[in-house]
């Protein structure tokens, strides 16, 4: 039985860097490939990255009832394809989405068997470290994307799973045990939202 992923995470949480390298390291796994207006940014491809659009025809989907979740960020819309999801489920593989709390929520009023995972930074100032050496962005966005980060993480608690990414090889060992233990869930009982809140009390008081 094939199943829906939601995995969500402020900018520069390691999100999807983790997720490139679950699907490397996991068979009958894949990405959803959502649509977006925004401009391509340097080394993205159009079919891979995103499917690139525009504002007309991000609309026409939207109105033809497309999209599965959508939603406007940082000026710009994005949206997941009932369609790419369905056909995959439909040839037993599992599909990611990347996606942020908003969509998450309209995925899971959708789908409520989808199962739901959100990335956290080990500090407020860890993540303002990781946005500034990515050189993608210029202080004000920078500035923004904290304040965005804020907003995301006061919503962990309407996720099933957290994961910390503290340190990378151990956030990802977390994923894949969500991932490859979907239809067990005394084997991921321990990254379940209730036994994360309890272990990370401490790190969730200060980041929300």
């Amino acid at each position: 039985m094939s199943n829906l992923f939601i995995v969500a995470a402020p900018s520069g949480c390691g999100k999807t860097s983790l997720v490139e390298s679950l699907i490397n390291n996991t068979t009958n796994l894949c990405v959803s490939i959502s649509h977006t207006t925004r401009k391509p940014r340097a080394g993205e491809i159009n079919g891979t990255n995103y499917h690139f659009i525009s504002v007309a025809e991000f609309q026409k989907m939207v109105n033809d009832d497309a999209f599965i979740e959508h939603a406007e960020v940082f000026e710009n819309f994005y949206g997941t394809s009932k369609k790419l999801i369905n056909d995959n489920l439909d040839n037993n593989i599992d599909v990611i989405l990347e996606i942020d709390w908003q969509g998450a929520h309209q995925v899971k009023q959708n789908l409520p068997s989808a199962i739901s995972i959100f990335i956290l930074p080990p500090s407020k100032e860890a993540l303002e470290l990781r946005l500034k050496n990515r050189a993608q962005d210029d202080e004000l966005i920078i500035k923004k994307r904290m304040l965005d980060a804020e907003n995301q993480m006061s919503h962990y608690s309407e996720f099933d799973y957290l994961v910390i990414n503290d340190n990378f090889n151990a956030a990802l060992a977390d994923l894949e045990s969500i991932i490859s233990s979907s239809n067990n869930l005394s084997k991921r009982a321990h990254l379940s939202l209730e036994e994360q809140s309890i272990k990370h009390k401490k790190l969730l008081k200060k980041l929300i």
